[in-house]
């Protein structure tokens, strides 16, 4: 290729989307519920949900949608795992803040509605659910003909913590242990660089990946024979972390061999990629000297896009959804606890002192707050 691609060029400016988002929460008044009453804001550094008093607990919200991966399921006319997404990305926002997920709701808007679709949304639903572990508490759904033109789907989740017990990372210090929990794949962000890539390459999703696509640790959703197609393959859903992160955080809780006083930080890695780290502690720095093995499709689309390798760890996973930052002390067997219901976790690095400097040093990859 001439030019190596980019999220910027495919149409997602990640950087602007940061400043847009920070214009909106700095146009933003204080909230009308006093501190100490039910629905009064709660601090929260990092972003990964909002939290809200209630009595002698903290209720957490967080709130966020599929994306343009759904244009790739609707094209293929295969819905099975967009609601497993849709729950995903916001449960897994609410694990980061310490929070145990307990209800749903969702959103779904199309051009016209289709009786087939939505039963294909709502088995969809009905699974993610089950690997929440959480009540789907209602949901809206919207027929609106010139506003959108095909079908998208957001939703918002509701968790639970005791008070005074919120993982926000302000407890993390140098020396602490960074524990990677395995991606199941692209998971439901990039999507618009993953389709021009795919279009530039001329690759058909009904046709067999391009790629050996077989890794450990993740199954796909199939609905072929034979060989994954690249459909397969881009459309896996979203990996739900509840099982085993919730165990875990209630294992914490019991004081067991490990307290809650031990898991400093967790961080869902989404948009932004690795530099989410970022939003956990303004000082300290992040090193990843054991990255978990890179997903094959995102080899393929390094290639295939000529993407530079910073890009490529700034807009996906690469093969890991979460990391968990813990004492060092207990850092063992809390690894061996989550990789025992988990299989792939590892320790992937550790929490370093950079000063003012936040530097992830990964394949010569490195991001900063400045």
């Amino acid at each position: 290729m001439d030019e190596p691609m980019d999220y910027a060029s495919a149409g997602v400016d990640i950087d602007l989307e940061g400043s847009a988002v920070a214009s909106l929460i700095g146009a933003l008044s204080k909230s009308v519920r006093k501190p100490g009453t039910p629905g009064a804001p709660v601090d929260l550094p990092g972003g990964f949900g909002g939290l809200i008093e209630f009595g002698d607990n903290l209720l957490a919200m967080a709130t966020d949608g599929v994306g343009s991966k759904l244009q790739i399921a609707t094209m293929l006319e295969q819905w099975s795992g967009v609601g497993i997404d849709c729950m995903a990305m916001n449960v897994n926002d609410l694990l980061c803040v310490g929070a145990e997920p307990i209800a749903f709701v969702d959103y779904v808007a199309v051009p016209k509605p289709d009786p087939a679709i939505h039963a294909a949304l709502g088995a969809s639903l009905a699974e993610a659910c089950r690997q929440a572990r959480v009540t789907l508490a209602g949901g809206e759904t919207a027929s609106l003909p010139g506003i959108v033109t095909e079908l998208d789907m957001s939703g918002t989740a509701l968790g639970w913590l005791p008070k005074g017990q919120a993982i926000t990372g302000e407890h993390l210090k140098e020396g602490d242990v960074l524990i990677g929990l395995p991606a199941s794949g692209i998971h439901s962000n990039g999507y618009s660089l993953v389709r021009r890539i795919v279009e530039h390459a001329g690759i058909d999703y009904r046709s067999p990946a391009p790629f050996d696509s077989t890794h450990p640790h993740r199954e796909f959703i199939r609905w072929t024979e034979g060989e994954p197609t690249m459909g397969e393959v881009v459309l896996n859903p979203t990996r739900i972390y509840c099982d085993p992160v919730v165990d875990l955080l209630t294992e914490a809780r019991n004081g067991s061999s490990f307290s809650i006083s031990d898991i400093h930080g967790i961080c869902h890695v989404t948009g932004g990629g690795l530099s989410n780290l970022l939003r956990l502690h303004d000082t300290l720095g992040w090193s990843i000297d054991a990255p978990l093995p890179v997903l094959p499709e995102f080899k393929w689309l390094q290639e295939a896009g000529g993407v530079e390798t910073r890009e490529m760890y700034r807009t996906f996973n690469m093969g890991m959804g979460m990391v968990i930052a813990v004492d060092k002390t207990h850092a063992q067997s809390i690894t061996e606890w989550i990789s025992d219901r988990l299989p792939g976790t590892a320790v992937v690095g550790s929490v370093t002192n950079d000063g003012h400097v936040v530097t992830h040093a990964i394949e010569g990859v490195e991001f900063s707050h400045y």
